[in-house]
């Protein structure tokens, strides 16, 4: 599974990051969690508002920064 946060490097970018870190560590699954600030791979997903949660190139989060117990219930929706 590829996990990919996208933002432009901002503060709520890296929060987002972090906070997706610990829910993939608490799900205890095996993905990768990358972090993506080109801005070009963002638009090309056709979204203009970030942070954006990405899963196995899909976003499932765009523009607002939840709590880690939402976050495992994105990440587990979006792998059913």
């Amino acid at each position: 599974m590829q996990i990919q946060v996208l933002g432009s490097g901002c503060p709520t970018c890296k929060k987002l990051l972090e906070r997706t870190k610990s829910a993939v560590e608490e799900l205890k699954i095996q993905a990768e969690v990358e972090y993506i600030t080109d801005i070009q791979k963002i638009v090309s997903m056709g979204l203009m508002q970030s942070p954006v949660l990405a899963v196995n190139g899909k976003p499932v989060l765009v523009g607002r920064v939840p709590d880690v117990g939402e976050i495992k219930e994105i990440i587990a929706k979006a792998v059913a």
